[in-house]
């Protein structure tokens, strides 16, 4: 990790660059191996695209586009009033095999806290819904998914806040999760709202938990995508590639970020 992040215009012109290297690119999902585990991590804008149109429908395609395994899905719900779920996911599931992850509470919201967790195969064996401190409203939901018999994967679903000093002791609490030595493998997929690398930042937090990094893949704003806001990590070395942003005409419309993708070797 670097100690010391890059300026503002910096990062602006290296996403420029790399939008520009990764344009032509004609299938980004396409697997290698059968036993490989598509996810995603998606903040929906509250279904708003940038065209300033509420279309659930139109974020169900970017997900159909995608076609994951595992998804997060962060501000799938109304954020004041009654907190009701924007999405039909009786629909989706029969679209996509995709079954949302259960959380208690609100029986109108489709997650915790914003916060939606949805796989296609396997079985859920545990849920955990973590409240995040700050002045937001911010959570995780902590799933463990058992993929087949001899393999499981534990899913921390997030939404880190907007003001610096939230984001630093939320980071917190997603490290004290990973409490450990010998944890099963586990993903992190959110929009963590950090873009910064330096010594100030929630990454640094969360790199003991997770190890380094992986590159930084701008997803926002959709349009032109310039700040690495949505991250997907995990705590060993070599279980997630092909780290990339579901860069197409639709999702570059249907919603403020552009969708995060990694493949995940178990």
């Amino acid at each position: 990790m670097q100690r010391n992040g890059r300026s503002l215009p910096e990062t602006v012109l290296s996403s420029i660059r790399g939008r520009n290297a990764r344009k032509g690119k004609s299938d980004p999902h396409k697997r290698r191996d059968a036993a490989e585990t598509l996810v995603a991590s998606y903040n929906v804008h509250k279904c708003i695209g940038i065209d300033r149109k509420f279309d659930p429908e139109r974020i169900a395609r970017v997900i159909r586009e995608i076609s994951p395994d595992v998804i997060a899905l962060q501000e799938a719900d109304n954020r004041f009033g009654d907190r009701a779920g924007l999405l039909d996911l009786v629909r989706l599931e029969m679209e996509t095999g995709l079954v949302p992850v259960p959380v208690s509470g609100n029986g109108k919201a489709h997650g915790w806290r914003g916060n939606v967790l949805l796989f296609k195969r396997g079985t859920l064996r545990d849920v955990h819904q973590i409240k995040l401190p700050g002045l937001e409203p911010r959570g995780a939901l902590v799933a463990e998914i058992g993929l087949d018999e001899n393999r499981t994967l534990r899913v921390i679903a997030a939404h880190l806040g907007l003001l610096r000093r939230s984001r630093s002791e939320q980071a917190r609490v997603v490290h004290d999760i990973m409490s450990s030595a010998d944890e099963k493998p586990t993903l992190l997929l959110g929009d963590l709202n950090e873009w910064r690398l330096g010594n100030r930042s929630a990454l640094n937090t969360l790199h003991r938990a997770f190890g380094p990094t992986p590159p930084a893949v701008p997803t926002f704003p959709s349009s032109l995508p310039v700040l690495a806001l949505d991250r997907i990590m995990a705590n060993r070395h070599g279980m997630i590639s092909a780290v990339e942003a579901h860069d197409t005409p639709l999702s570059r419309v249907a919603s403020d970020h552009l969708p995060l993708t990694a493949f995940v070797h178990l």
